[in-house]
């Protein structure tokens, strides 16, 4: 685990007198320009995190599917979706993405007794959705706190690209 993600026993509060707060809500986007907490709780499902350091520009989607359910959908539901919504919001604000830092959070197997031996879970298959459109646009993930079989609560700070974590 990364220094840039920090495990804590506490919840992790975004009460904070010099940031706003905001949840994240499954198939939401979240992107400020001033300092902001945006909270989330994942389990199977995946928040992904970017961070401008350049510009001090901070977001995140949480998504609960990796692919498409239909065809022609565009709901940010899915992972494909709401990862290039993501990109494509931070870039209108001037971010370019060879400044941006990836966090991953999520992909835990929730249900295991739904899994087959060898079969790749429904969080793992999120996890694999954001890490290979990370590598598509040539974006490293710094840190990432994903996998598991533990739900998390997170808290992502935009103006500094900490996240903490709090397993339950």
């Amino acid at each position: 685990m990364s220094a840039r993600i920090e495990e804590v026993d506490a919840s992790p509060r975004s009460a904070d007198h010099s940031r706003s707060a905001a949840y994240l809500h499954v198939g939401h986007i979240i992107i400020s320009t001033e300092p902001c907490a945006i909270t989330t709780v994942v389990g199977s499902c995946v928040a992904m995190f970017l961070f401008d350091p350049v510009l001090r520009v901070g977001g995140g989607n949480h998504y609960v599917l990796p692919m498409l359910g239909s065809p022609g959908s565009q709901s940010t539901r899915y992972g494909v979706v709401a990862v290039a919504e993501l990109f494509r919001r931070i870039r209108a604000l001037g971010c370019r993405e060879s400044d941006l830092q990836a966090e991953l959070v999520g992909g835990a197997s929730i249900i295991p007794a739904s899994e087959h031996i060898g079969a790749e879970s429904l969080g793992m298959k999120n996890v694999r959705i954001a890490r290979q459109m990370l590598a598509e646009r040539g974006i490293a993930v710094l840190a990432e706190n994903t996998g598991g079989s533990r739900g998390r609560r997170v808290v992502f700070r935009t103006d500094s690209g900490e996240v903490l974590v709090r397993r339950f």
